[in-house]
């Protein structure tokens, strides 16, 4: 059985995330987010071992050790090869409800400039899929609320339509407040961290972090790659597991979580 480090409100692992997540106890982890492979679009230090072998067997996983209630944000793309994108995303998406998941909502990472995939013959792409799975009814959403709204203030507006179509003729007074509820569209700028090829925005995994889990809830990332997702959950409070393969992205990841604790608040 893998061996994790202990550092009290997280615990990190270098090993197969295979082998390590069949270690954690079922029904005890709140939320994950995590980004794995696409294809073969990396190669991760010569490390990568992926496809449906490795893919269907971490969302089995995934569902075992997510409490009812639970989320798993699941951020993916597909390669393009030979003139057609391979499909994975939606195959991964469809196996996860295979297993029980509920595809909860299918958002957009909508990324500033062109990705890593695509064609000339085609235009750019500049977005990932974020599959949002639930385990059973979903416990915890909390929508973020920075979107602001064309109209805002007190203003009367028509009553809803009816289920025939029409509408009626009611009118009612609302408060439009000066921010509404965010779009499943995001628009984050990616970032670069020195010692790693493909690492998260930390302000995606933050946002996706407050969105579906409360403090003091248990975050687990099975790849961890340079620890975007540990760092997001000591800014937030929340405890964290964290599984790396790759012996020199666990030392980065794990450096990058260890400097990221405030010293008011310790482990």
């Amino acid at each position: 059985m893998t061996k994790f480090e202990n550092y009290g409100r997280y615990r990190l692992a270098n090993a197969d995330c295979l082998e390590a997540m069949s270690g954690i106890p079922a029904n005890t982890v709140d939320l994950t987010v995590t980004s794995p492979p696409y294809d073969n679009l990396r190669t991760y230090n010569g490390t990568l071992e992926w496809g449906e072998h490795v893919w269907k067997p971490v969302l089995e996983h995934l569902f075992r050790v997510t409490k009812s209630g639970g989320v798993v944000v699941w951020i993916v793309n597909d390669a393009t090869i030979k003139g057609s994108e391979t499909g994975t995303s939606f195959r991964q998406a469809l196996y996860a409800k295979e297993v029980g998941f509920n595809l909860h909502d299918t958002m957009i990472w909508e990324k500033t400039g062109a990705g890593a995939v695509g064609s000339n013959l085609c235009y750019w792409q500049n977005f990932e899929f974020m599959f949002v799975f639930t385990k059973d009814k979903i416990k915890t959403f909390n929508p973020i609320q920075d979107r602001p709204n064309v109209v805002t203030g007190n203003r009367t507006a028509p009553a809803a339509r009816t289920k025939e179509g029409t509408v009626t003729t009611e009118q009612r007074d609302i408060v439009s407040p000066e921010f509404g509820r965010r779009f499943n569209t995001w628009k984050i700028v990616p970032q670069t961290q020195k010692g790693h090829p493909a690492p998260f925005a930390l302000n995606l995994a933050q946002d996706h972090i407050l969105s579906w889990s409360n403090e003091n809830d248990v975050v687990l990332d099975p790849f961890l790659g340079s620890g975007t997702t540990g760092v997001a959950c000591m800014n937030l409070n929340r405890r964290f597991i964290g599984i790396e393969k790759d012996a020199t992205y666990y030392e980065l990841a794990k450096n990058r979580i260890a400097g990221s604790i405030k010293h008011d608040n310790p482990a």
